[in-house]
């Protein structure tokens, strides 16, 4: 059976030369990066070598740049660490309740702690408006934690805006972006967008699963969460996993923006199109979606029972964050969507692999799904 995949937005395919650096570190460069002989030396050196690619493309210096186990990691590691580092000049945070699981549940942690956090509510195209960030941010407000691409939906935050907010508030905010599902399909310029860190993840740009990197521009204060020897000047401390790492980095190197970014654009203008007559389906994304995500709702079936069916023609998508397990899309609920669309979403995204010939395939798939699911 063919495999048509088109569940990007949870994990996507590692590609060939990833694959092949992962191996070269297994079996020839296993050194450990902080022995003091040549095989630690070269191992090192492959880790320079990543983050100096990684830096390179957020248009950060590379030590800037810390490696961690993942986006989830990364962006306990900003926001714990902002918060401890620095609530003796405030305890207000604001992020937004569209954010992913690892930022939300750490704001949630926080408020246990005596932390008050806003939570901004989108309007029901999932987007927050810069005027509720300035209502929001005070002089004691300490970090304001937002994505910069929803990974249910696509919207794009303005995040580019918030420092000059923050800082028109006589703020001491740190500025916290979760770029993860954004890294490898927009550029990213950290300097632009004034991030004191922001937050990417290997496996969502055909990188390996278990590796991610914070940003965390020089003189951000913020403490470490974990605590052990001297690696990435203690901030994420421990032996480094070097065979992801370069898998990463080797990753990284095969990004073309503009090429993918069109390829991408054309998909997402087809399946549109190809969807539009078809009266059962609602589009849950905003218009000014990143075109490598597109929500939709098929209104009759639920989505576990569409999921099922799909996967047994091999064809994969998700009805949301994979991160959620399954469970009602919070995103989608905090949009305001009826019951029924959010009982019946489907989350389509795309990466350089697919063609036309995949959406094709899949609506075939999914007409006949709606079609006689409904029955059963």
């Amino acid at each position: 059976m063919m495999e048509i995949y088109l569940d990007n937005g949870a994990t996507t395919k590692p590609c060939k030369e990833c694959v092949e650096k992962v191996v070269e570190m297994l079996t020839v460069k296993y050194g450990n990066p902080s022995s003091l002989h040549e095989k630690g030396f070269e191992a090192e050196q492959e880790i320079e070598s990543a983050r100096a690619v990684i830096a390179q493309n957020l248009n950060a210096n590379a030590s800037e740049v810390y490696f961690t186990s993942g986006g989830t990691e990364a962006n306990n590691i900003a926001i714990l660490g902002s918060a401890a580092a620095n609530k003796k000049r405030g305890k207000k945070i604001v992020t937004t309740a569209m954010e992913h699981s690892s930022v939300y549940n750490s704001a949630k942690a926080l408020e246990k702690e005596g932390f008050d956090v806003v939570y901004l509510k989108p309007d029901e195209n999932g987007q927050v408006t810069l005027e509720q960030i300035e209502k929001a941010v005070d002089e004691e407000t300490i970090l304001v934690s937002m994505m910069l691409v929803n990974n249910e939906v696509g919207t794009v935050f303005p995040v580019e805006k918030i420092k000059k907010i923050i800082i028109q508030k006589k703020s001491p905010a740190l500025l916290h972006i979760d770029a993860v599902q954004a890294f490898g399909k927009i550029p990213i310029n950290a300097e632009k967008l004034s991030a004191d860190l922001l937050t990417i993840s290997a496996h969502k740009v055909h990188g390996p699963k278990g590796v991610g990197a914070l940003y965390k521009r020089k003189d951000a204060h913020i403490f470490a969460r974990t605590f052990g020897g001297e690696q990435q000047k203690k901030l994420r401390p421990g032996t480094e996993a070097v065979p992801l790492i370069a898998g990463f980095g080797e990753a990284v190197k095969q990004i073309n923006l503009t090429k993918q970014y069109e390829k991408i654009y054309q998909l997402n203008k087809y399946f549109k199109e190809k969807i539009l007559n078809m009266k059962e389906i609602s589009i849950n994304s905003p218009q000014n979606a990143i075109p490598y995500i597109i929500n939709i709702s098929t209104n009759e079936i639920k989505s576990e029972t569409m999921l099922n069916f799909l996967s047994s023609k091999g064809i994969f998508v998700s009805s949301g964050s994979a991160c959620a397990k399954g469970k009602k899309s919070r995103v989608l609920s905090e949009m305001k969507l009826p019951e029924q669309r959010i009982d019946t979403a489907l989350r389509i995204s795309f990466s350089k692999y697919n063609t036309i010939e995949d959406i094709d395939e899949f609506l075939r798939q999914l007409t006949f799904g709606i079609k006689n699911l409904a029955h059963i």
